[in-house]
């Protein structure tokens, strides 16, 4: 029995309304997966507007964000109409919409006709023939984040699935947004940590060094109450004469350390490289590099405080372990972060740690931590010494 043509045209119906969910949830995965992907925020919202002209078939958009202090700022824009990439002071000032949206309402902005928009009215020539605009709101746990504008050529209202598609999009965004002012916040955070840490680190190693200059200077000053040998007492003045210069360059190096970004730009992977390749000119110690997932992005609190925990063990070898060669390997997966490094130096007994070894295993230590991981350390004396790090992920 042949179909009906009331069942023929529900058929192609039902199937054009799958077909188009298909493309839009299609779409909307692409969407999150760029955001997910792109670590630049910017660059992230660009390449999201990319596809939300795609899903919609409009023509331009941008996004305005709101900073700490509550101003607005361009923070993406998509095909954007001569005139406004012309006179971007256009795009500067506030707006029919931004206003409505700092007021707190934007129920009136959904569907906006350009003549009412304050950036596009009275403007001819240049607009590309924008005659169309729509704003959705972006929040993030009732805190305002911005404002998504779209635009069109043609006039049209947008229909009620097509506004639940840019809301969907809109709270795509928001999660975005307020992931990256979230990673912003606990890398500063990282950032204070570090310093705090290292602002230590240099107390302790002078400290601990000008304990030594004054041994030494006592121990000279004692001789000369004794009339003891000129030799005798010449050496015990160059040792803490020594001793000063090693403190004083080391200090530099600490104050250094707390002045500039340890990764400059690099990848961790890069950056240890870069690090083991100086280092061994300097030390003149054979070093063996050996990396997995090296191209793997890392939250910047765990590259820099990884880079630093190299950057202290190498420091400790130099000083105390007299090495002839050095292995260092990092290995990075989804799960975790994984940082050996191995010297084939004096080594000691874990149990009774010398003490001209103590702040910089410490230090070490406290930076592993700090960052949610494990230290693993093995050592015996005349075999070496092995420091394992392991820094969890969460699969991210």
């Amino acid at each position: 029995m042949a179909d009906s043509p009331e069942r023929k045209s529900s058929f192609v119906s039902n199937t054009e309304k799958l077909q188009r969910r298909n493309r839009e949830l299609s779409i909307l995965n692409t969407i999150a997966e760029a955001l997910n992907r792109e670590v630049d925020l910017p660059r992230a919202l660009s390449v999201a507007l990319g596809h939300v002209a795609t899903l919609l078939n409009l023509h331009t958009g941008w996004i305005f964000l709101v900073d700490e202090d509550g101003e607005t700022y361009l923070a993406a824009t998509q095909d954007l109409p001569p005139v406004l990439v012309q006179h971007p002071r256009l795009m500067q000032n506030t707006c029919y919409c931004l206003d409505t949206y700092l007021a707190g309402d934007m129920g009136g902005a959904a569907n906006v006709n350009v003549i009412t928009c304050t950036r596009l009215k009275g403007l001819v020539d240049g607009t590309d023939g924008l005659r169309y605009h729509a704003s959705i709101p972006l929040y993030a746990r009732g805190n305002k984040l911005g404002v998504l504008n779209v635009a069109s050529r043609d006039w049209r209202e947008l229909s009620a699935d097509d506004l639940r598609l840019l809301y969907t999009v809109g709270d795509l965004l928001s999660m975005a947004i307020e992931r990256a002012l979230l990673f912003a916040r606990s890398s500063e955070i990282g950032a204070v940590e570090e310093r705090n840490r290292l602002a230590r680190e240099i107390h302790d190693t002078l400290a601990q060094g000008l304990t030594a200059i004054t041994l030494q200077l006592e121990t000279a000053d004692a001789l000369l109450e004794t009339n003891a040998d000129v030799e005798r007492i010449r050496k015990a003045i160059q040792q803490a004469m020594n001793l000063t210069r090693a403190n004083l360059e080391d200090a530099r190096r600490s104050v250094l350390d707390l002045r500039a970004a340890p990764l400059e730009g690099k990848t961790l992977a890069q950056a240890v490289a870069a690090l083991l390749d100086s280092w061994s000119k300097t030390a003149e110690v054979q070093t063996h590099l050996e990396i997995e997932g090296g191209k793997r992005s890392l939250p910047v609190r765990i590259e820099a405080g990884l880079y630093r925990v190299v950057q202290e063990s190498l420091n400790n070898i130099r000083r105390h372990a007299h090495a002839k060669s050095v292995t260092i390997r990092l290995s990075m997966t989804p799960e975790n972060v994984y940082l050996m490094i191995e010297d084939d130096g004096y080594g000691f007994d874990p149990s009774h740690l010398p003490q001209e070894g103590r702040y910089g295993l410490v230090g070490v230590n406290e930076r592993v931590k700090l960052l949610g991981g494990s230290l693993n350390l093995q050592s015996q004396p005349n075999s070496g010494t092995r420091v394992e790090v392991t820094i969890p992920l969460g699969g991210r």
